[in-house]
């Protein structure tokens, strides 16, 4: 029998959220021309908080606002970045400003690896770091972090974008080691600069330099990353493994991201099911009430 998920608090910049009692879910809202899943939707400042109180009024117990894009292929994280520090807060800030005016007491966390703009969010009122990168891109993040007293999501990723299409593919075993082994030294670094073991959340990683089915292996031993002592996050929602799964179904080709909805809600409810505490979503309401079944079994047992 895996570990389950435990009853815990996630400590934040100026509050803390109880996990575990019911899942809690993470709206993505994406301020940038090219996301792989919504890219330009919200690209515009009104768009964007409409789409944050949307999100709020359908359920949503944190918005995770990003940037800058690190869909397969991109300059992310690279010493060319495509979206400069700048940009990125031009982009970010006043929408965090505009989602405060409108819902003073939003949780917001903000998806980014670069400190500058971590520190710029929080001092703007965001609760959560969203680092994509486990804390490995950015040298200035962990201490930015530490002294805000932010919560932190820290995500395994293996190398950068650009890299994903190369790398050496791994067996079920091999891909849970090395993700167990990445999220471990992420925790260490936490640590070394003072940000405490409550404010820390730990997310697997799907799709970021995982191919197809190491997704599955992942998302099917999840739960064992439990044993490295924190909550877990999941974010599968319209991610590719799930697209070239339905291919059968789309003519050979992978479901476009517009058809993933249904194969994300199961990826979401097996995340669940192996201990995720926070799911990450783009399509808010239906992830509300597939949390909502999913809870009551794990309830149940």
């Amino acid at each position: 029998m895996h570990a389950s998920r435990t009853i815990t608090k996630w400590q934040l910049r100026t509050r803390s959220l109880e996990l575990g009692t019911r899942t809690l879910v993470m709206a993505v809202v994406n301020v940038t021309p090219d996301s792989f899943s919504d890219g330009g939707l919200f690209f515009d400042r009104d768009a964007a908080v409409a789409r944050c109180i949307e999100c709020l009024e359908e359920g949503a117990d944190i918005l995770d606002l990003g940037a800058e894009s690190t869909r397969p292929g991109s300059r992310a994280g690279g010493e060319d970045a495509a979206v400069s520090a700048e940009e990125e807060q031009a982009r970010l800030l006043p929408v965090v400003q505009g989602i405060f005016q409108e819902r003073p007491h939003a949780v917001i966390s903000v998806d980014t690896y670069k400190a500058a703009t971590a520190k710029a969010a929080l001092d703007a009122g965001a609760e959560i770091v969203n680092d994509v990168s486990g804390f490995t891109w950015d040298a200035e993040m962990p201490q930015i972090c530490a002294n805000a007293g932010a919560g932190v999501v820290l995500m395994h990723t293996r190398g950068h974008p650009e890299e994903w299409q190369g790398q050496e593919r791994l067996g079920p075993d091999a891909v849970l080691t090395v993700v167990r082994g990445g999220l471990a030294a992420s925790l260490a670094t936490a640590r070394r600069a003072g940000v405490p073991a409550e404010a820390i959340v730990l997310d697997p990683g799907y799709g970021f330099g995982k191919r197809h089915r190491e997704n599955y292996a992942l998302l099917a031993r999840q739960a064992e990353l439990l044993a490295l002592g924190r909550p877990l996050l999941a974010g599968v929602s319209r991610k590719s493994f799930l697209g070239h799964s339905l291919a059968e179904l789309h003519g050979g080709e992978a479901a476009p991201v517009e058809a993933r909805e249904t194969a994300s809600i199961a990826a979401l409810t097996a995340a669940i099911l192996h201990g995720a505490s926070i799911v990450r979503v783009h399509a808010v309401r239906a992830a509300v009430e597939a949390a909502r079944i999913a809870d009551a079994v794990l309830a149940a047992g």
